[in-house]
């Protein structure tokens, strides 16, 4: 989750503090959770620098990532422009689907194992303008880049990729709520110039990682529209809100 969060703007992840706090000191729960951590460094090349042990009622794990990113080219959610497209990366509401249907192995992994785009973000510098990770869902965490950059944008819900296991099921109405309004996912969504167009389509291809244009920024109020196959606006929760759960 932290090192998604850096991904999306641009960050490369340099430095983690960890605060752990824990009922009893329970050997074999610490030391499959130190190799899970430290892998996890290893593979993106972060360091424990510090933090906090401590005895606690509940075990509590709180972990804040430090990266860096060059002056001038971080993405910021207040950065996005009127005629920008709207991008995301991957495929959404796969983790959402697992919540509801634990058994569909191929989702599961999405929730259980997300993958952070780490890299994606960084090569992303200097080609979008700004960008979220989907940690909360897609509807409530673009809301979040239209209301700081005060613009509008326009979804085509059609062109969201998804999990074929989402299409398969034939729930028209559960797809829609995991696809617009589902977290957990951890891919990212940004903004950029239509000239971009070329240049995220090669990356797209060089990383084998599909970037799929969704739709489009407009000049107005920050408000949110997703259209169906028909154009016409389709209805949709707002995303996770983390002091009231789901809406």
């Amino acid at each position: 989750m932290n090192l998604s969060d850096l991904a999306a703007m641009g960050a490369a992840p340099r430095w983690a503090l960890l605060a752990l706090g824990l009922p009893a000191a329970e050997e074999d729960w610490l030391a499959q959770f130190s190799a899970g951590l430290f892998a996890l460094a290893e593979r993106f090349g972060v360091e424990l620098i510090g933090g906090d042990t401590t005895r606690s009622p509940v075990r509590t794990i709180s972990i804040v990532a430090i990266g860096e990113v060059p002056a001038g080219v971080a993405m910021y959610r207040g950065a996005a422009k009127p005629g920008d497209d709207v991008w995301v990366s991957g495929e959404l509401g796969g983790a959402a689907l697992a919540l509801r249907r634990p058994d569909i192995q191929e989702v599961a992994q999405r929730l259980h194992e997300p993958e952070p785009r780490v890299e994606l973000g960084e090569r992303l510098r200097g080609l979008a303008h700004a960008a979220i990770d989907i940690s909360d869902g897609l509807t409530g965490d673009l809301g979040h880049v239209l209301e700081r950059s005060q613009v509008a944008a326009v979804l085509d819900y059609e062109r969201i990729p998804r999990p074929a296991a989402l299409r398969a099921i034939g729930d028209r109405e559960l797809e829609r709520d995991c696809v617009l309004s589902g977290g957990d996912d951890y891919e990212l969504a940004f903004t950029a110039a239509p000239r971009r167009r070329e240049a995220l389509e090669a990356l797209s291809a060089e990383l084998g990682l599909a970037l799929t244009r969704i739709g489009a920024i407009e000049a107005g109020e920050a408000k949110l529209v997703v259209h169906d196959a028909n154009g016409e606006p389709i209805g949709y929760r707002p995303g996770y809100d983390h002091f009231r759960g789901r809406p």
